[in-house]
């Protein structure tokens, strides 16, 4: 075994084993600075997030500053990273130069076959600036709709009501339905039946109106009175007549679901009638009479 060991020192000279000794150590190092900046950065990047999200005064602010800070540390992954990689491989005799040129060609011939994933970058970059989605709100975009849960530079995440994912690429965007920005309307069609007192009616609706605004409960969630629209369609079966609150971004539904709720206890109350279709069966000599 020593004699291997002292053939092998023959052929290596001490000077080029310390030489790639200090190469190994100070790639080593490099890697290990990057990923303890990397770590800083994006706790400060949190930190940040945080103080501002405390100091937002509306939820939309807080959602963008969620939406900004996901962002940011995925492009803080990216470049620190790459940084890191390339002065790695300067540590041990790879020059950088050649190896961003051929980056550089790699990237242009790629380029050609990877329009959309530019594509991709650039609208998220767009979606981004102009605050169009934010982490948390209800959009319908790209044929899915959910409650946004991620959104990168290259994609949005939806999850569905039924608790499927779906990922839409930035570039399939070309238009956004947000139904939690700012503020939100519960729109609310009740039907009655032709043979009741339309303006009766109207006010049992009105006066539920008045009382889920002032509930204590559900009075935070609706921000204006109850707008009532009167007769908005004479149907086959029922006279509809609309009604609308302005709420709180995404709780419109919930508030549709309450007001629909009173409503049909009010109407049973006082012996309003909400009609559904009724099928008269006819017998075979009813039917051979009425030919």
């Amino acid at each position: 075994m020593n004699e291997q060991l002292e053939t092998l020192f023959k052929y290596i000279e001490p000077a080029k084993l310390l030489d790639l000794g200090l190469q190994a150590t100070k790639f080593i190092l490099v890697i290990i600075v990057a990923l303890t900046v990397l770590r800083l950065v994006k706790t400060t990047i949190d930190r940040v997030g945080k103080r501002m999200q405390s100091r937002s005064s509306t939820l939309d602010d807080q959602k963008r500053v969620e939406t900004l800070t996901r962002v940011l540390k995925y492009v803080a992954n990216v470049v620190i990273l790459l940084l890191g990689a390339l002065i790695a491989l300067g540590t041990i005799g790879i020059s950088i130069a050649p190896v961003l040129a051929a980056a550089g060609v790699v990237g242009l011939a790629v380029g050609f076959g990877a329009q959309s994933l530019v594509k991709d970058y650039f609208t998220g970059i767009v979606l981004l600036i102009e605050n169009q989605i934010r982490a948390g709100d209800f959009i319908e975009v790209g044929g899915k709709s959910g409650t946004v849960e991620n959104v990168t530079l290259r994609y949005v995440r939806l999850r569905d009501a039924q608790g499927n994912v779906h990922f839409v690429p930035n570039g399939q965007i070309d238009s956004v339905t947000n139904s939690t920005m700012d503020f939100a309307y519960a729109l609310i069609d009740i039907g009655i039946a032709y043979k009741e007192e339309v303006d009766s009616a109207i006010q049992v609706m009105q006066k539920v109106g008045v009382e889920l605004a002032e509930d204590a409960e559900w009075g935070s969630k609706i921000t204006e009175p109850m707008s009532t629209f009167g007769v908005q369609e004479l149907a086959d079966s029922a006279v509809i007549v609309r009604v609308r609150f302005k709420t709180t971004p995404g709780d419109q539904w919930a508030v549709r679901r309450e007001y629909q709720k009173r409503i049909k206890a009010a109407f049973d109350k006082v012996g309003i009638e909400i009609p559904f279709p009724h099928v008269t069966m006819c017998s075979s000599v009813e039917q051979s009479a009425l030919q």
